[in-house]
């Protein structure tokens, strides 16, 4: 036996089996009550078909309140004629009345009711006799218009508070959306204001170091000397300072510039240092392929500060760079065998911890700590998910490659 297990059969029944329950508990009511009550009439065939009849349309009278609403009316005033079951015979109909209502068929409802009504008076007073007075008819009668009038108006009511439920529901919303709109105007106009006083304060200064450095090296070979590598290091380090800055404030005036700083640019930083004087060596294992652009930023940001550290407190040093592609994480390590060493721990600066707010940031951990057999590491750590179809290699014949280049001081 096969069983449709889909989400639209699982909800479809869920809504209609309580109508479809309620339905049958009715009906086996209506059958009892005609089979007990003394001035009913005998049960037939037909009569159970318009019971069944009956129980069908409750069932589906959540998703097809007029249709069904339409059939219950019709088959509880046949069987109200056929047998007098009594005033059994509204329940059904009070109850679609009350589903019609409620999902704004307000006439429908309305019509159907006065239609029940006045069949089911017409249909007493038919069959009216010494045993059913008058009286009773009309006490019945009122009575039935009152639950008719009820049933409606209970309907109108649900109505009114659902949609005031999800008017509630939709104010909720846009006044989250609005928190999130005012928030990021906050955002970008405070990015505004940084911008504008990096530029202000920043600028002015790297300007004035790399112009000056600049003129420095033009004296110094318009007499026929040769500028010394620590002159050349401040004015290649200013104008890349000066870029970096530019690509900073550009990223603030616009957060939606794609424009990053990543390992592909580590080159760079290795050069830079190596001008300083400290001999770098540079290892790539596994096979690269394209980052998230956060975590490949961050990666950069972790060797730039790691080789800026070694340049200014590790003394006569060579630096290594280790950079690690594996299918679940990224790993990026900077070592020096210089003056740092566990019996003298190096102080952590703003640098190291502005370094592990990055990297924890994106659920990555940073290791920072001195070597046992001298010297410092730093070593950055990555979680990444790519899927399959993302993954694109940046070299496919870089699966082993290792790339090693020293430079003495």
């Amino acid at each position: 036996m096969l069983v449709d297990d889909s989400p639209f059969y699982s909800s479809v029944v869920r809504r209609d089996l309580p109508f479809a329950l309620a339905g049958l508990a009715l009906g086996v009511l209506l059958v009892g009550n005609a089979a007990l009550a003394p001035d009913a009439g005998p049960v037939r065939a037909t009569d159970i078909v318009l019971v069944l009849v009956m129980v069908v349309a409750t069932a589906v009278c959540q998703r097809h309140p007029v249709p069904a609403l339409l059939v219950v009316t019709a088959a509880m005033l046949a069987l109200h004629v056929r047998v007098h079951p009594g005033a059994f015979a509204a329940y059904p109909v009070l109850g679609t009345v009350l589903v019609a209502a409620w999902r704004g068929h307000r006439s429908v409802a309305a019509l159907a009711s006065l239609v029940f009504l006045g069949g089911f008076l017409a249909g007493d007073v038919s069959a009216a006799s010494a045993d059913r007075p008058g009286q009773l008819i009309v006490e019945r009668t009122s009575l039935l218009l009152g639950w008719f009038v009820a049933a409606n108006v209970a309907g109108l009511v649900a109505r009114q508070h659902r949609a005031y439920l999800e008017q509630v529901e939709q104010r909720a919303i846009e006044a989250e959306r609005t928190r999130e709109e005012t928030a990021l105007r906050r955002a970008g106009e405070e990015r505004l204001r940084i911008a504008r006083d990096l530029h202000d304060s920043l600028t002015h200064s790297i300007s004035v170091i790399k112009v000056q450095a600049g003129i420095a090296v033009h004296l110094a070979r318009k007499q026929g000397t040769e500028p010394s590598a620590a002159l050349l290091a401040i004015q290649e380090a200013s104008a890349t300072a000066m870029r970096e800055l530019r690509s900073t404030l550009d990223v603030l005036r616009s957060p939606s510039d794609v424009h990053r700083l990543g390992l592909a640019r580590i080159g760079e930083l290795v050069e830079r240092t190596r001008a300083a004087g400290v001999p770098v060596r540079v290892t790539v294992t596994g096979q690269p392929w394209d980052l998230p652009a956060e975590v490949d930023q961050v990666g950069y940001r972790v060797v730039q500060e790691a080789l800026t550290n070694i340049a200014r407190h590790a003394g006569p040093a060579t630096a290594e760079i280790r950079v690690e592609y594996a299918p679940a994480e990224l790993t990026v390590s900077v070592t020096d065998d210089g003056q740092a060493s566990p019996v003298r721990p190096v102080r952590p600066g703003l640098g190291l911890h502005g370094m592990r707010e990055r990297v924890t940031g994106l659920g990555g951990s940073l290791d920072a700590a001195p070597r046992d057999d001298g010297g410092f590491r730093v070593r950055a750590t990555f979680p990444l998910d790519r899927p399959g179809a993302d993954r694109v290699a940046v070299d496919r014949g870089a699966a082993d490659r290792t790339e090693q280049a020293e430079q003495t001081a």
